[in-house]
C-alpha cells in the first residue's frame, strides 16, 4: 500500500382521500462560510463535490445546484465511467478512496448499492469530507451507528438522500399531524413492504471492465448475473435490492421513504418502536418470481401509537389515525378525512418543522452553514432502523422488545446477532 493512501485507508484497514398539497423545488439559499474537507470556504466559492457510484440513481443526482461543481467520480466500472464523464472533464477513479484524497473535493455523493454505503461514508468522514448518501442510510443497524460516529467525530455535514423531506406537502402534512388535527394519533397504516431473500441465480461471464470482486465488497462474493448487478429489473421483481446480502429489500427500498415520513411526523427522529411482531410467520421464497417475506409486522411506540406495515397506507408515507379524523401522506402530497382538517392555517404558535425545498440544495447549503440538513444522518439510521426492525421480526418470527437508545433487543440473542452482518476482509469497518 502506497503511504499516499493513509488518510483514507486506515479506517478500512482497521477493526383515498384527496390530494389537499403539492410543491415544486425552490431556489438555493447560500449563507455563511464553513469549513470543508480542503479549508475554509467562503459563500459565493465553489463546492467541489466527487460522486462515488454513477449508475442510475448516481446519474440523477448529478445537477447539482448553484454553488456546487462535480470535479470526480468514481465506479468500479471502467465503461460506466468513461461514458459518465465523457465530455466533461471531470477525473475519474476506479478507487474511491483515491478520489477521497484529492484536496479539490470537498464534499462526496455517495450512491452505492447498500452494502458499501457503511465503508464509504466513515472513509469520506475520516478524509474530511461532507456526504450526501442515498437511502436507505445502511445496510445494518451497527454500521447506521458507525456513520453517525464517523460523521460526528468528524464534525461533518452528512445527508441522508430521503428527499420526501424537501417535499413541502410532505413537510406540511407532517405539521398537521403534529399539531393535532387528527386529535390523539393511536394508529397509523404503512406498505407492507417484502423483505429480502437469498440470491440463487445462476453465473454469467463478468463483462469486460467492471471489477466485481470489488462490487461485491464486504459480501461473501457470487457469480456475475446482469440481474443482480441491476438495482431493480422488471419494476420491482429482483435486482440486487431484493437479495439479503445487498440490502433489505424492499422493507429498506421504499420503506425507508415511507418509515422516513411516518417517524417524522411522530416525532421520533431520535428513538423508535420499543415491540415489534411479525403477525404470521412466512419464509422467503428462494427464486426470481416470488418476492420476500411480506407478513404484516405491527410496531409499537413507547407512547401507545402503534403502526402496522400491512399494505392499508402508501409506499411513500402513512395514514395517520387520531380521535378525530385521519391524514394520509405519500409523495410529493396528502390527503385528509374529513376534508376541514387542512383548511385551517397554521398560526405562529403552532409547532413547525425544519424547512426545505431542495435536498441536495439544502446539504450544499449546510456545508457553508455547518448546520445540521433536514435528513441529518443519525435521522436516516433512525429510519433505517426500524425498517431493519421489520426484517428481523420476520426473520425470527417471535414478538421482540427493542431498546432505542440502547440500540439492542431485549434479552433476544438471536435477534441481536441480526443486528450486524459478518464483513469479510479487507473490507471491514
Amino acid at each position: 500500500m502506497r503511504a499516499s493512501k493513509a488518510i483514507t485507508r486506515r479506517g478500512f484497514l482497521s477493526a383515498s382521500m384527496r390530494t389537499a398539497a403539492t410543491i415544486a423545488a425552490g431556489p438555493l439559499l447560500l449563507t455563511s462560510c464553513a469549513t470543508t474537507g480542503r479549508g475554509r470556504v467562503s459563500p459565493n466559492e465553489r463546492i467541489g463535490v466527487g460522486v462515488i457510484g454513477v449508475g442510475r440513481r448516481g446519474q440523477q443526482l448529478m445537477g447539482l445546484p448553484e454553488g456546487a461543481e462535480i470535479v470526480a467520480i468514481s465506479d468500479v466500472n471502467r465503461d460506466r465511467l468513461a461514458k459518465a464523464a465523457a465530455g466533461k472533464g471531470w477525473r475519474t477513479y476506479r478507487d474511491y478512496r483515491d478520489l477521497l484524497e484529492s484536496r479539490d473535493v470537498d464534499a462526496v455523493i455517495v450512491a452505492t448499492p447498500d452494502h458499501w454505503h457503511a465503508l464509504n461514508v466513515v472513509h469520506a468522514c475520516e478524509a474530511g469530507k461532507d456526504v450526501y448518501v442515498e437511502k436507505p442510510l445502511s445496510l445494518t443497524v451497527r454500521e447506521g451507528r458507525a456513520m453517525v460516529k464517523a460523521a460526528r467525530r468528524h464534525k461533518r455535514v452528512v445527508q441522508t438522500g430521503s428527499q420526501q423531506r424537501s417535499m413541502g406537502a410532505c413537510r406540511l402534512a407532517c405539521e398537521l399531524v403534529r399539531n393535532g388535527r387528527v386529535g390523539k394519533v393511536h394508529t397509523v397504516h404503512a406498505g407492507n413492504y417484502p423483505s429480502p431473500w437469498e440470491c440463487n441465480l445462476p453465473a454469467q461471464p463478468v463483462p469486460d471492465g467492471l471489477d466485481w470482486d470489488t462490487w461485491c465488497g464486504q459480501t461473501e462474493p457470487r457469480p456475475y448475473h446482469e440481474e443482480l448487478y441491476a438495482p431493480r429489473v422488471r419494476g420491482h421483481e429482483a435486482g440486487w435490492i431484493s437479495y439479503r446480502p445487498y440490502s433489505g429489500g424492499e422493507m429498506t427500498g421504499w420503506g425507508a421513504h415511507g418509515l422516513d415520513i411516518i417517524q417524522w411526523a411522530l416525532g421520533m427522529d431520535e428513538t423508535g418502536p420499543v415491540e415489534i411482531r411479525a403477525l404470521a410467520g412466512t419464509e422467503p421464497q428462494n427464486d426470481r418470481v416470488h418476492r420476500g417475506p411480506t407478513c404484516e409486522v405491527m410496531m409499537r411506540y413507547a407512547n401507545g401509537i402503534v403502526l402496522h406495515l400491512d399494505g392499508n397506507g402508501p409506499d411513500g408515507g402513512g395514514v395517520f389515525v387520531g380521535d378525530d379524523g385521519e391524514i394520509m401522506i405519500t409523495r410529493g402530497k396528502f390527503g385528509t378525512n374529513p376534508p376541514e382538517i387542512a383548511q385551517e392555517p397554521l398560526s405562529d404558535s403552532d409547532v413547525r418543522l425544519y424547512q426545505s425545498e431542495h435536498h441536495l440544495g439544502n446539504w450544499i447549503e449546510c456545508i457553508r452553514t455547518r448546520e445540521r440538513p433536514v435528513a441529518d444522518v443519525e435521522i436516516g439510521h433512525r429510519t433505517a432502523t426500524v425498517c431493519h426492525l421489520g426484517n428481523i421480526a420476520r426473520w425470527t418470527n417471535r414478538p421482540l422488545r427493542w431498546d432505542p437508545e440502547k440500540e439492542r433487543f431485549v434479552g433476544d440473542k438471536e435477534a441481536n446477532a441480526l443486528l450486524e452482518r459478518p464483513m469479510r476482509r479487507p473490507w471491514r469497518l
